[in-house]
């Protein structure tokens, strides 16, 4: 059931509607498109606004590089007195240059002064809006954006958002699970971007970050490129998924031949991540795509450390991963909830949100509706 987001101010901030999330690795967008715009107003304004809004709703790709996810669109949405269809937008940090021309080649600073963002790249890429396009940015917190976007993306999502991996060890048995979370307080929320955040969550107003690691997908993504020669995540992941992880890792089995039974060490398990390629005869045989797994695997299992550490600490069931990390990444995924529910006992539940990466920016958008017309 869509909820009504009315801003908290006088008036509404001037069109077009979005919130801006400048990542490490990758910039993600989420534009409200409105279904119902008045034609009344400064003519030179409208066509603008029109050109803004054929653009970025007419397109699936942007450029070279930039991508609108149109699977991930929310119809009938209800944002600041108007209905309309939000729609999702990334494209790397580093072409950030490109969509700023981009902006002015389309005249935005004529429909407004500043603009709302979060991340580090709010603050970065500042001098850059404010040298080229005239724009002020507003800045907010990337991890307040994120909890609120959160909140907001499942409760008013006419589709299921959140989902778990039933079955994960088992290629034959595993399924994707609609899991109800309309109630998730406690839980532990897992951000994998570049880098790894991880917040306690107890209420939509009573969250802190307890942890986080360096190790996170823009870690896959360099080594990756070092050791294969690959460009893209999506590249990178297409390799992995062709891999075997098992030519570069030393698992426990290959140090005791066979389970480790006291400490109910699987002889599966990895004992030691790339601990082969230490052996010449070893770096031979291993191929691209078992590197590129590898690699997934060493990151992936890392993150899940982590977050069950934290989640026994917080005493926290519910471990919620999101981030673009896991975009076309079910391998990761389904390693996650492996090893939570395995190291758990059951007590543990891994789950993932359908937006993945676009909370932050979702929350971005909500703050400035929250703006109303202050941001004129």
């Amino acid at each position: 059931m869509n909820q009504e987001l009315n801003c908290c101010h006088n008036g509404t901030p001037p069109m077009p509607w979005f919130g801006m999330d400048i990542g490490g690795t990758l910039t993600k967008l989420v534009y409200f498109e409105p279904k119902d715009v008045s034609d009344q107003g400064d003519t030179e304004q409208l066509e603008t606004l029109r050109t803004i809004r054929k653009y970025l709703t007419g397109n699936v790709a942007y450029g070279q590089t930039g991508i609108r996810d149109v699977h991930l669109e929310m119809p009938d949405q209800h944002i600041g007195g108007k209905r309309g269809s939000l729609h999702f937008i990334r494209f790397p940090t580093n072409d950030m240059m490109r969509f700023i021309e981009l902006a002015r080649s389309k005249n935005f600073s004529k429909l407004a002064k500043a603009i709302c963002a979060t991340g580090g790249g709010a603050f970065k890429f500042e001098s850059d809006f404010k040298e080229h396009v005239q724009l002020k940015l507003h800045k907010f917190d990337e991890l307040d954006c994120l909890i609120k976007g959160i909140n907001y993306i499942d409760r008013n999502n006419n589709k299921s958002e959140c989902y778990y991996w039933k079955n994960p060890d088992n290629c034959e048995k595993c399924e994707k699970v609609t899991f109800d979370f309309r109630d998730p307080y406690p839980y532990l929320v897992v951000n994998i971007g570049s880098g790894v955040s991880i917040l306690a969550v107890r209420s939509p107003d009573d969250y802190k970050r307890v942890s986080g690691t360096s190790l996170g997908g823009g870690t896959f993504l360099g080594l990756c490129c070092l050791l294969t020669g690959c460009e893209t995540f999506e590249e990178a992941i297409q390799m992995a998924s062709q891999g075997d992880s098992t030519k570069v890792d030393r698992l426990v089995k290959d140090i005791y031949g066979g389970d480790y039974t006291k400490f109910c060490l699987s002889g599966d398990a990895v004992a030691s991540s790339f601990g082969h390629m230490n052996l010449k005869e070893r770096r031979d045989i291993a191929s691209r795509h078992d590197l590129a797994k590898a690699t997934l695997v060493t990151i992936t299992n890392n993150i899940g450390s982590i977050a069950r550490m934290c989640a026994v600490t917080e005493k926290m069931e519910r471990v919620v991963f999101v981030g673009n990390f896991l975009r076309v990444n079910t391998i990761s995924m389904k390693l996650l909830a492996y090893a939570m529910e395995y190291w758990s006992g059951g007590s543990l539940k891994a789950l993932f949100l359908e937006h993945e990466g676009y909370f932050g920016a979702m929350g971005c958008l909500l703050e400035l509706m929250n703006m109303g017309d202050s941001i004129r």
